[in-house]
């Protein structure tokens, strides 16, 4: 996916509150709800609150995603 389509998708997610699955460059995957999305060149992160876990949020870095899908 390209930079723009993953920020988009997030961003869409994020307002809709729809859970997405985002696959790392290292083929790790993280389950969740993002809350933010900061683009800014200095972070380039998405913060999630995985499904279930309502106190927590994960930050991954927009460089490391490689796909991002609604579920």
């Amino acid at each position: 996916m390209t930079y723009d389509a993953i920020v988009e998708l997030l961003d869409y997610a994020g307002g809709h509150d729809h859970v997405v699955r985002i696959t790392t460059t290292g083929n790790q995957q993280v389950i969740g709800v993002p809350t933010s999305v900061d683009t800014h060149p200095t972070a380039l992160e998405v913060f999630l609150r995985p499904v279930g876990v309502d106190d927590t949020e994960i930050a991954v870095r927009l460089t490391d995603i490689q796909t991002v899908e609604l579920t």
